[in-house]
């Protein structure tokens, strides 16, 4: 099915969600930063403004800003509603509450869309998906997938998450996706597949805890490494 608009829900988070989501440090930081599926989320706008390096990709960045925007004003209240009638199945630490959750979440979009015109000029917000990525080899030191990977598990099966990971691994050395749940809460019927086939190639794969959760269970991301002495294909 071709990728529209108008079947896009946009739901952006922070810089400082995605560095709980995937135990960023400083280091990490400092490095180039490829963000997959990144949508309307601030992170490439904060980071830049801080003077470092990410590259956003995500189909939705074939449209304009004035068609993303308007998907964002007529979703946010359906995707409220949502929240309000499953409010038990989340985490409200990190987030005190629903109206404090939409604030931020709305705070993330507009950020977003005002860095969205000069990030395209710049090639920042490139319009592409898993498993094909138009990049290099190695042209970035870290490969993210933020609610896309693992949560889509009945829409894409084990083969296309170990595409979408090697072709991560093939423009990284390193590579992490988060939340390991998928759609509905429960755990991805993925992961351990995942973890087996790359681990034959000579890839480290880990599931490891992150510092942030506000899904109920969804505290844990999975971080693929390239040991040394491994090439492209492992």
């Amino acid at each position: 099915m071709p990728f529209t608009v108008d079947g896009v829900v946009p739901w952006g988070r922070t810089m400082a969600e995605y560095r709980g989501m995937f135990d960023l440090r400083e280091r990490e930081l400092q490095g180039r930063i490829l963000g997959c599926g990144d949508g309307p989320a601030s992170f490439n706008a904060e980071m830049t403004a801080q003077g470092r390096s990410v590259v956003s990709v995500d189909p939705l960045y074939a449209y304009p800003g004035e068609a993303i925007e308007r998907r964002v004003e007529e979703t946010y209240d359906i995707i409220m509603e949502q929240l309000a009638r499953n409010r038990d199945d989340f985490v409200w630490t990190y987030v005190p509450s629903l109206p404090a959750l939409g604030e931020r979440r709305m705070w993330a979009m507009r950020r977003f869309l005002a860095d969205y015109a000069a990030g395209k000029r710049e090639g920042r917000y490139v319009d592409a998906s898993l498993p094909d990525l138009p990049f290099e080899d190695y042209s970035f030191d870290l490969a993210l997938s933020s609610h896309f990977l693992f949560l889509y598990s009945r829409e894409f099966d084990l083969d296309f998450h170990v595409q979408a990971l090697e072709e991560m691994l093939r423009v990284a050395p390193e590579a992490r996706a988060f939340p390991l749940l998928q759609v509905g809460g429960a755990p991805s019927p993925h992961v351990q597949g995942v973890i087996e086939v790359f681990a034959l190639r000579g890839i480290e794969a880990r599931v490891m805890e992150a510092p942030y959760e506000f899904q109920k269970g969804g505290s844990r991301m999975l971080r693929l490494r390239r040991l040394p002495g491994t090439g492209e294909n492992g």
